[in-house]
């Protein structure tokens, strides 16, 4: 495979931008080589700037439910762009996304647009402080809300201890108030309440997907929603990845545990940059004009961003076997992984939910970060370097979740499979 425009790209990037890359783990640091520059994307597939093409299941990690260049996507956003790109005023598009949002929901009676996930999350934080007049908050060890500094703190020396900072720049004044539990650990939660009492909230992934995929144990749900009831803290679910992705009403669907604030991104965007807080009616009018708590964003809900949004959800609701169809599709790509991994006696957890999977290069099902982290990164690089040259894009980490999209097919997937089956065979041969 011929990387040498890719090559001279990142060598050009690296000049100007840290890295050579605007978000870290595109520099491909966890799997080697050199990432390539992606030129364009049609449906299941990418191509770089040396004319590869890739069966894609990273799909702009999450975002492309209908694959790349969605033709009913593209139509809305040329017709949007004709009126104008934002207009920093209402309009009756952000009206309209919100309505679709709320009405495949359980959990939001309002909603509030914004730019990003770390948007979302952070003002979800904010409000969820203000509203229970505590300072504390409870996340969990792999579990990621963005880049915020109150939620880039791990868990130091224990789960029931409170954070340290896990990156330069975060004052350890702010990070003191995030106690880190351990994932699927009801007890370690519990724990953390004990420790504080001045816990505004818990947020969670339950669907986790940047420790890896690994699901909440539904028990675990039930029983951290107990908690915050019985300490007087709200329950934040983090569905910026899982939203639309695991099946029609998200994560909190699968779960059914409600929540108290939800956080949205990926899939509501359609591919441009657009995600959202909302919750009960109650929390969500503390919110600035109607409350005190200040949130604002020059171009949050741009109409070019809400009309993605509109159209990706309309042909959502147009098309009910859809989460069926990719479910399958997921199914049969990690059995398929893990058969051609065992007959080379390659240990290889799997596991999925709607159109999203994970697979772990590990001896043992994982539930937490701590299990995760147990994992052959060695092996996962070598695999992921194999499969890329195979045209196959896989997350280019071990602890990243993978899509599927309604562009692809049976047929594509027994293509990865044979490739995977390929790649374990190289692998054990150069060993």
């Amino acid at each position: 495979m011929n990387l040498s425009q890719s090559i001279n790209d990142f060598n050009e990037a690296k000049q100007v931008i840290p890295g050579g890359v605007n978000s870290p783990v595109r520099a491909f640091g966890s799997v080697g080589g050199t990432p390539p520059f992606i030129a364009r994307g049609k449906g299941a597939y990418i191509y770089d700037e040396d004319g590869n093409a890739y069966i894609d299941f990273v799909q702009s990690w999450g975002p492309l439910i209908f694959g790349h260049a969605n033709e009913v996507v593209e139509s809305a956003l040329i017709e949007a762009i004709k009126d104008g790109l934002s207009f920093g005023a209402p309009t009756e598009k952000e009206t309209t996304l919100v309505k679709q949002i709320i009405s495949l929901t359980q959990s939001v009676e309002k909603m509030r647009l914004v730019n990003s996930g770390t948007e979302a999350t952070m003002s979800a934080l904010r409000l969820a402080r203000a509203y229970t007049q505590k300072d504390d908050i409870i996340k969990f060890e792999g579990c990621y809300h963005g880049h915020s500094d109150s939620l880039l703190v791990s868990a130091g020396s224990g789960c029931a201890t409170f954070g340290t900072p896990s990156s330069p720049g975060v004052p350890s004044d702010l990070s003191k108030h995030t106690l880190v539990a351990r994932y699927n650990d009801i007890e370690s939660v519990r724990a953390c309440f004990e420790t504080s009492k001045n816990v505004a909230c818990v947020i969670i992934e339950a669907l986790a997907g940047n420790m890896g995929f690994v699901p909440a144990n539904k028990d675990f749900m039930r029983e951290l929603r107990a908690l915050c009831d019985k300490y007087n803290a709200l329950l934040i679910i983090d569905e910026v990845m899982s939203g639309f992705r695991a099946g029609l009403k998200g994560a909190i669907g699968l779960y059914d545990v409600e929540a108290d604030l939800v956080t949205y991104g990926k899939v509501i965007g359609g591919g441009m940059p657009l995600a959202a807080f909302g919750g009960r009616a109650d929390i969500m009018d503390m919110l600035s004009p109607v409350g005190g708590v200040y949130q604002a964003g020059t171009l949050s809900g741009n109409p070019i961003a809400v009309s993605a949004g509109i159209a990706t959800l309309c042909q959502i609701k147009a098309n009910p076997a859809l989460y069926e169809n990719l479910e399958k599709l997921a199914k049969q790509l990690i059995e398929g992984l893990k058969n051609a991994a065992q007959s080379h006696k390659i240990p290889l957890q799997v596991d999925y939910r709607g159109s999203m999977f994970g697979f772990f290069f590990n001896e043992n099902v994982v539930k937490n970060f701590d299990d995760a982290k147990k994992s052959d990164t060695a092996m996962f690089a070598r695999f992921h370097q194999k499969m890329l040259q195979k045209g196959v894009y896989f997350a280019c980490s071990q602890f990243e979740t993978g899509f599927v999209c309604s562009a692809m097919n049976e047929e594509i997937i027994d293509e990865v499979i044979a490739k995977a089956n390929d790649a374990f065979n190289e692998i054990l041969y150069e060993s």
